[in-house]
């Protein structure tokens, strides 16, 4: 039988964006505050996911072991560091958090079954790495606030109160949306990103949350004046406001996560089929966390 367990660790590291081919102005232009010297730091969470099959003693690996090899090939080394310098692949590459992930990932797969690696920067930004040579995931995520009425016009109230339960009263509800979005591409052998980090969040706040948030969505989003905004239909739409400006950025919108309430929540997918299935079978098995 097959099971993937998680393994979490964090270090605390400090990194600088900044290309010496690159003039002060241009080094500006492109990485903005993350430029300053002498770097900026954050409390890394990286969480390791590894498969394989139980062994005689209902595990997949021996915990403690590899909590070992995690502390000696990375945290160990990354702690309290300055990344720029610490390893020489970040001297070619610099250390963003897609690029962290996926050199972890290969300090680690000489010693560890991978199947994920999922570095967290800070709550609200994280990178996926599936050891796809450069390939990798970006995800940011963010909120807005908005009210919404569950009803079809074609419908009586009685009707769609049927359907929606208290959902369909007729002065609606609100909800503090939290949205995560997540752009797939190849990271950049110089820069380490998949996509200038700023012209992401641009992206995001332009075209959703901005236009969504403080809204009645009904009536204030033109797309849902004949579509019921159920977190199904909202995700959806963000997912086609989303697709054509982040593939002016270089990159490829994969999923997007709305999260409707601690208890509701939907993803929508904008991979092929199979390549979605993949990623849900590397993320869904049965999971440990220690």
């Amino acid at each position: 039988m097959k099971c993937t367990i998680n393994r979490r660790a964090q270090f605390s590291a400090s990194h600088r964006y900044w290309l010496p081919e690159f003039s002060e102005s241009e080094n500006q232009t492109r990485f903005g505050a993350c430029t300053r010297f002498p770097g900026h730091g954050h409390n890394y969470v990286l969480f390791v996911s590894m498969l394989g099959d139980l062994d005689e003693y209902g595990m997949v690996l021996n915990l403690s072991d590899v909590k070992h090899v995690i502390k000696r090939e990375i945290t160990s080394q990354l702690d309290f560091s300055y990344l720029n310098n610490v390893w020489q692949e970040f001297e070619q590459t610099l250390p963003t958090t897609e690029n962290i992930a996926r050199v972890i990932w290969q300090r680690l797969a000489p010693h560890l079954p991978l199947v994920r690696i999922q570095l967290f920067e800070h709550p609200e930004l994280w990178a996926d790495y599936y050891g796809d040579d450069m390939e990798a995931y970006l995800t940011v995520s963010t909120h807005f606030s908005a009210a919404h009425r569950l009803a079809r016009p074609d419908l009586t109230f009685e009707e769609n109160s049927e359907i929606y339960g208290k959902c369909a009263r007729p002065n609606g509800h609100g909800h503090n949306y939290h949205l995560e979005v997540t752009i797939k591409g190849t990271i950049d052998p110089r820069t380490g990103m998949i996509a200038d980090l700023v012209d992401f969040q641009t992206a995001i706040d332009t075209h959703v949350v901005e236009p969504f948030d403080h809204t009645f969505l009904n009536k204030d989003i033109t797309y849902f004046a004949n579509v019921v905004p159920t977190a199904e239909n909202i995700a959806i739409h963000i997912r086609d406001l989303l697709q054509s400006p982040i593939q002016q950025i270089g990159a490829q919108l994969y999923k997007v996560k709305l999260i409707e309430s601690p208890n509701n929540s939907c993803e929508v997918y904008c991979a092929e089929p199979q390549e979605s299935q993949r990623s849900l079978h590397n993320q869904a098995p049965a999971l440990v966390q220690v």
